[in-house]
């Protein structure tokens, strides 16, 4: 929020009904700014009213920053005239996001309402596959000809710059739309004015496929740094480009869902107070009873070994160490690996090389919590050699079991074209629980005689 506004004061000139002096001081306020204001708001009605203050141009550049939720309960409240006048001064993109999210026949009566210009670029994005680089891009930029001068150039960005989503990169076509090169704004204020556009555009362009996931769209903005990138399609022609602000959306997004994932939820776009008690149980239920269902081996396992801990009784003791260790181990190997697949860092090509290095990880942080256990055994639980020697020899197997599952199964699941931050934590730490169990019966029973 600005320091130099007072919201407090200002709602007061809500509540008062000094609407003039209200939308005075409010055009001179941030527009993220007053879209923050109004989602803190807890009245719908002051929702409303407020937006309704705002002037048109305004309105639109607000609209965007809001969340989808009230985005619709405002478009709703508005007539078809006064909607369709919101959707007309949205850049593209932002438009084609809202209608994804409205029902049908809400979008058809928008769309019918909204101009020639607006009605053509929506249904252009909403074509694309969601997630695509095509369904994020947007087709608001300046594309020049090779052959215009450097002032016809500038005069061009004059007249439909203002309606451009970026003005800082400029895309050089030919006749046919396809892309041969760029120029960055900052080169044509620095050339002669009689310059051609074609003797100083850099003709070494990096673009995005409009079929590329959005994912790899991310990595693409952070290899090369860009701002900007332009979008073509299979024949190379310019439909539109990407700005590093949808990226961060996508980050926030798809980190999002990969948390949601690795927890054993299933994801949600919505935020979490705005998502119902009974929609939240929804997204957690299914892998929650999934994992109750699998932890039932884990009791399984030991009901069939009753006889030998009735015998051994202390071995009981060490059961939640040694699992939670095996789960703890696998849920690093396993997180370290879903992050270096996200980034790109690892391909399955590499998995020898990452299974061989999680070994001998797995090796060394194996032995050394088994070293510490083991006087932790003998000088503080007091517990005979044998069994302390039982103890740690499962500590190190269950920490070699757990790295090397968790490692293998997220780059599994990629192969197979699985999300592999669902073989995460959860999923991972009820594999290992049951290996530790079936090792630590097994070496009790040949070192202890059970």
């Amino acid at each position: 929020m600005e320091e130099n506004f007072d919201f407090n004061e200002l709602f007061e000139l809500l509540e008062k009904k000094e609407y003039v002096k209200l939308r005075s001081v409010l055009s001179e306020l941030n527009d993220a700014d007053i879209a923050a204001w109004i989602e803190d708001m807890d009245a719908e009605s002051d929702k409303l009213r407020l937006f309704r203050i705002l002037t048109k141009d305004q309105a639109a550049d607000v609209f965007s920053y809001l969340d989808l939720d009230t985005q619709q309960r405002i478009i709703r409240s508005m007539s078809e005239k006064e909607a369709a006048s919101i959707i007309d001064n949205l850049m593209a993109d932002d438009a084609a996001d809202l209608m994804e999210e409205m029902p049908a026949n809400v979008v058809t009566k928008l769309l019918a309402s909204a101009s020639p210009d607006t009605r053509r670029d929506v249904n252009h994005l909403l074509r694309y596959e969601e997630d695509s680089a095509g369904s994020i891009m947007t087709i608001e930029y300046v594309d020049l000809k090779e052959s215009l001068t450097v002032a016809q150039a500038i005069e061009r960005i004059r007249r439909v710059g203002v309606d451009s989503e970026t003005i800082n990169v400029c895309y050089v076509l030919d006749a046919g739309r396809h892309l041969i090169g760029t120029v960055a704004l900052r080169y044509l204020l620095l050339s002669d004015d009689n310059e051609k556009i074609g003797d100083i555009m850099h003709e070494n362009v990096i673009a995005l496929n409009t079929k590329m996931d959005q994912e790899e769209v991310a990595r693409q903005f952070m290899k090369y740094d860009f701002t900007t990138m332009p979008v073509v399609d299979n024949e190379n022609r310019l439909v539109g480009i990407i700005t590093v602000d949808d990226i961060v959306d996508i980050m926030e997004k798809e980190a999002t869902e990969d948390m949601e994932k690795m927890a054993a939820i299933l994801p949600t776009d919505k935020p979490y107070m705005k998502t119902g008690v009974f929609e939240t149980y929804k997204k957690r239920i299914p892998w929650l009873l999934l994992l109750m269902v699998s932890a039932t081996f884990t009791g399984a396992i030991i009901k069939s070994f009753e006889d030998a801990l009735s015998v051994c009784a202390v071995l009981v003791a060490y059961i939640p160490m040694l699992m939670d260790t095996g789960g703890n181990a696998g849920g690093q190997a396993s997180v370290t690996v879903i992050r270096g697949l996200s980034l790109g860092e690892i391909e399955y090509a590499d998995v020898f090389r990452v299974v061989w290095k999680e070994l001998r990880v797995a090796f060394v942080c194996g032995i050394t919590l088994a070293l510490a256990n083991f006087v932790k055994l003998l000088v503080f639980d007091q517990v005979a050699v044998p069994v302390a020697i039982v103890v740690c020899l499962t500590l190190v197997a269950a920490v070699l079991m757990a790295m090397l599952i968790g490692c293998l199964l997220p780059v599994g699941a990629k192969r197979l074209g699985f999300d592999p931050a669902v073989m995460a934590s959860p999923f991972i730490t009820t594999i290992v629980d049951a290996l530790s169990l079936l090792v630590y019966f097994r070496i009790s029973g040949m070192l202890l005689n059970l």
